[in-house]
């Protein structure tokens, strides 16, 4: 499983108006996966009344079909592990489309465009969980998808080392740590971290819990970050290699 998913402070703007994105791809028409008269859970009913999620699942269900377990997992398994995580969102879209993200690329990979709706929904609600801390106060490092905490930037440097990212070149990667215990790295001078400052508040969301693992690795959980300050973003593992992974 590789989790990828675009970021830039344009898109976490754009995402205080998230009708706006329908302007920008059509409404799909297509989907969900299951008959919508006998939803009955409320992920179910908000998948339903979500044209562009209810595209999203079908497109998870086509996926699963051909999708096979790097690690000679239970196929099945893994599915109800991500079923367990999309119906623990209840009726929070933003959840939702994390949890169906991360499920398409579990199985696969993610066209552009869910990545694109899954940074807008969670960036809008990056952005109401800071509204509803207004002094910025730690919480807790988030342990669901869909989870928003509010935290502080601890260390910003290379990938590798300690040499401050400010002034260390691109080829040295972007590491961070933060005051709740989590941290983001990237082989890249990652633009979000780059711009950010030690101290400066940040909102982390969990979209993605690695399912298709050897087992006991559980690197590789990826977290939406928006600094409340520089207002960059980033949406990066806490860990160098996923699981499986070196």
């Amino acid at each position: 499983m590789r989790f990828s998913v675009r970021t830039d402070v344009m898109l976490v703007f754009a995402s205080i108006l998230v009708t706006d994105f329908l302007g920008v791809a059509p409404a799909r028409a297509d989907g969900p996966s299951f008959d919508c008269a006998k939803a009955s859970l409320p992920t179910e009913k908000a998948i339903c009344a979500d044209p562009q999620l209810s595209a999203i699942d079908l497109l998870v269900a086509k996926a699963y079909k051909g999708f096979e377990p790097a690690f000679g997992g239970d196929k099945r398994k893994i599915a109800r592990g991500l079923i367990a995580d999309r119906n623990a969102c209840k009726n929070d879209i933003a959840c939702i489309a994390s949890v169906l993200n991360n499920a398409l690329q579990t199985y696969g990979n993610a066209p552009s465009w869910v990545q694109d709706y899954n940074v807008a929904l969670i960036g809008k609600k990056a952005l109401d969980a800071a509204a509803r801390n207004p002094g910025n106060r730690d919480q807790p490092l988030p342990s669901a998808v869909g989870q928003c905490a509010t935290t502080h930037i601890k260390t910003l440097t290379t990938r590798l080392g300690d040499d401050p990212l400010e002034t260390a070149p691109p080829e040295g990667g972007s590491a961070a740590t933060f005051t709740n215990g989590g941290g983001a790295v990237s082989y890249d001078r990652e633009p979000g971290l780059a711009a950010s400052k030690v101290g400066e508040p940040v909102v982390m969301c969990l979209i993605a819990i690695p399912r298709d693992c050897p087992k006991d690795d559980d690197r590789g959980r990826v977290y939406y970050s928006l600094d409340l300050v520089a207002k960059g973003s980033w949406a990066l593992p806490d860990s160098e290699h996923l699981c499986g992974g070196a």
